[in-house]
């Protein structure tokens, strides 16, 4: 190990926890995905697969089908998963943006996920490479924690002006709320939109067509000035320069960019999870294949 390497969580840690995960569970997932020849079953960890049970709320049938579309979406959205890495763009990302899991947990013990422009300039603010540090950093912190018993987006607009909005496209949009959607291994179980501006429904109106009926209903918006946020998001958790009482913004980006530095090998072992299509049974899937038929989406979002 190197100096700040960390070392994945602990399976046994993990079966502790009150997931109602067994190793007979994990086996039976196993036992499938040997008979799944396109699937990069060597690489696959226990981890993995728990998260995927956990994220189906333990039903076999759906977790195979959404281990089947995570990794293949991992393979065919190449904008945010080919040749992973924590290099100058990544870093220049989390500079600009503040992406970081904070430690205090909701009411509930959701984990909290939260994100704040560092740098508001629009021109610092490319959207396909902050869905692609938002993932990594995501995927880190869950190889470091193992599974939550939930998941609270907090997305802090403060800074966010209509010149961020012109720079949302449609098709990421399309494409990052999809797989946030039905294939990210997380229980999602709200969205919060904080410090919203006078033009969020423009925003709303965006992504309102590529939202299922549940996320809808687990969105919250809090305008700016209102108490709403504090009766779902305990308000001492956020960075102290952003109105909580946690450590300053700067210090948590320089954290999780020391940390995520350190462990380079994580993306570089994550790289290996992808899709071989040609070995599919039946035919290769494509991504006029995955959008030709969002009807049918099959992943339940978790609405307490």
């Amino acid at each position: 190990m190197v100096a700040g390497e960390i070392l994945p969580f602990p399976l046994e840690d993990e079966y502790k926890k009150n997931t109602g995960i067994t190793p007979a569970d994990v086996k039976e997932l196993r036992r499938w995905l040997k008979t799944q020849p396109h699937l990069p079953d060597d690489h696959i960890t226990d981890m993995d697969l728990i998260l995927a049970y956990h994220s189906c709320n333990r039903s076999t049938g759906v977790t195979k089908q959404v281990i089947d579309l995570h990794f293949t979406l991992k393979t065919l959205f190449t904008q945010y998963f080919k040749d992973r890495r924590f290099d100058a763009g990544v870093e220049r990302t989390l500079n600009n943006l503040l992406l970081t899991l904070l430690p205090t947990r909701t009411k509930e013990g959701y984990a909290i996920f939260y994100t704040h422009f560092l740098n508001t300039d629009p021109k610092a603010f490319v959207f396909t490479d902050a869905i692609k540090a938002a993932f990594m950093v995501l995927e880190f912190y869950q190889y470091e924690e193992g599974t939550w018993p939930g998941v609270t987006f907090v997305i802090d607009f403060e800074g966010m002006t209509l010149g961020h909005v012109a720079r949302i496209d449609l098709i990421n949009l399309q494409q990052y709320l999809y797989y946030l959607q039905e294939a990210m291994l997380v229980k999602l179980m709200h969205l919060n939109f904080i410090n919203a501006p006078s033009f969020i429904d423009r925003v709303v109106m965006m992504m309102k067509p590529f939202l299922k009926k549940e996320m809808m209903d687990i969105l919250r918006i809090h305008t700016v000035g209102s108490d709403s946020v504090r009766q779902h998001i305990p308000m001492e958790a956020l960075p102290k320069d952003f109105g909580g009482s946690y450590k300053s913004s700067s210090e948590c980006r320089d954290e999780l960019i020391s940390k995520l530095r350190a462990n380079a090998s994580f993306f570089e072992n994550e790289n290996k999870k992808r899709v071989v299509e040609s070995r599919r049974p039946g035919k290769p899937k494509t991504i006029s294949d995955i959008f030709g038929g969002l009807e049918g989406s099959f992943k339940k979002l978790d609405i307490d």
